[in-house]
């Protein structure tokens, strides 16, 4: 009877912990994938708006690649018309945010230079070129 009492638990054992393996299998996104790093905050798709005044914004979107090194890749506006990012970076711990871009303009390219922090999945800051500055905002679809 000892015999039966010991193999019951064990077998109650083994079942709670092959639950609780694949609960967290299907938290991370199923199939026992791991869940995205919490330092990669950054990767994904963002939209909003920029401008140089509250009356006069532009509509963006942004779609963005954390390196897991504090590089980031990325795409201003994709499409037909897109601006690839350059000289940028995201650090984890504190949320800040620096891109650089150069985008066509009348007499050549604009260099634009942005700067912002990424808190709760918006990603506020300024931006400027030439004597040109302004602020965006965009948030993590």
């Amino acid at each position: 009877m000892k015999s039966k009492f010991v193999w019951l638990t064990v077998l109650v054992v083994c079942f709670a912990m092959s639950t609780t393996f694949l609960a967290q299998g299907k938290a991370a996104g199923g199939q026992g994938k791991a869940a995205p790093a919490a330092s990669d905050a950054i990767t994904g798709t963002w939209s909003g708006d920029w401008g140089p005044s509250a009356s006069d914004r532009n509509q963006v979107t942004v779609d963005l690649k954390f390196d897991g090194k504090g590089g980031v890749t990325g795409t201003v506006n994709p499409g037909p018309n897109k601006i690839e990012l350059m000289k940028s970076t995201f650090d984890a711990k504190t949320g800040a945010v620096h891109m650089e871009a150069d985008a066509p303009g009348r007499g050549g390219a604009v260099h634009f230079i942005i700067d912002g922090k990424l808190e709760k999945g918006v990603m506020t800051g300024s931006w400027n070129h030439d004597k040109v500055k302004g602020d965006f905002k965009i948030t993590k679809k």
